[in-house]
């Protein structure tokens, strides 16, 4: 059987690029047949995997410029039975598609939220007039571009490529060491590695609720490389902390880190421990 692998579509995407060196990995660890398979959202691309339509989902979970991808951290916590079994960082290379010649034209410019983020001192600089529109992908920004030639999209030379448009400027990300973690997860458990993610809540706002759970991994010198709280949704001023920690789930201390965990938190869910693919 062929192994489906879900990721945020159209074909061009950043997710796209990432879910290709997966889909290598895959094929050399397993020796089995995979496909990509492009979907419309990140919640769409988890759920995939959830409801078994896929059998691997690959999502970006942060960035090292604009920050943690709130909607996989949602649907992570919603869908809490996908395991992370291999992560990447993609180096991240925005192009300015077009299909004019000339900077001072542009009047609209569309790409996925993140994007537009990551290049906002360049559009700032070279483009200031011209409004900037949220697309669901990079890819599917390129959509606009057949309305006008004053209209551009941000996203990927790849992109470019496979479409056939045309690049006036690259790359133009406010930072050259734009980078993205995408993860790799399914239903399956996760066979260990390096890293591993977890979220929790608390049963209670009060002070010093939230050092309890931390000085259960510091006694242990369980070092945390991320720590980051999204809203509950239950009520305001209620969250949810997700953390990942450099440890293993199969090392002693790591697994008495998270039975403690389980006495001071309300809800406790382990994404997997993971391994970083090498670039």
């Amino acid at each position: 059987m062929t192994t489906a692998i879900a990721h945020l579509g159209p074909n061009g995407t950043y997710a796209e690029a990432a879910a290709l060196i997966f889909l290598n990995w895959f094929q050399v660890q397993t020796g089995q047949e995979a496909d990509l398979c492009p979907y419309p959202s990140i919640a769409q691309t988890l759920e995939a995997v959830a409801h078994g339509n896929a059998q691997l989902a690959v999502v970006p979970i942060e960035n090292s410029i604009e920050g943690s991808v709130t909607m996989t951290m949602d649907a992570l916590w919603r869908l809490d039975r996908l395991q992370i079994q291999q992560a990447l960082v993609l180096p991240i290379n925005h192009a300015l598609i077009t299909q004019s010649t000339h900077l001072d034209t542009i009047q609209v410019v569309y790409s996925h939220p993140q994007a537009l983020a990551q290049c906002q001192q360049w559009l700032d600089k070279y483009v200031p007039k011209a409004q900037r529109i949220a697309a669901n992908s990079t890819t599917e920004a390129l959509q606009h571009l057949d309305e006008d030639a004053t209209s551009a999209a941000i996203a990927s030379q790849r992109a470019a490529e496979l479409y056939n448009l045309s690049v006036l400027a690259c790359p133009i990300n406010d930072y050259p060491d734009n980078c993205t973690r995408f993860l790799l997860l399914s239903l399956a458990p996760s066979s260990g590695g390096t890293h591993t993610s977890l979220a929790f809540s608390l049963s209670a706002n009060h002070p010093g609720m939230l050092l309890k759970p931390l000085q259960v991994f510091a006694e242990r010198n369980i070092n945390m490389s991320r720590i980051e709280s999204r809203p509950s949704k239950r009520s305001l001023g209620d969250y949810l902390f997700f953390v990942d920690l450099e440890a293993d789930v199969r090392q002693v201390a790591t697994q008495g880190a998270l039975r403690e965990l389980l006495t001071c938190t309300e809800t406790l869910k382990i994404f997997g421990s993971y391994d970083f693919l090498p670039q």
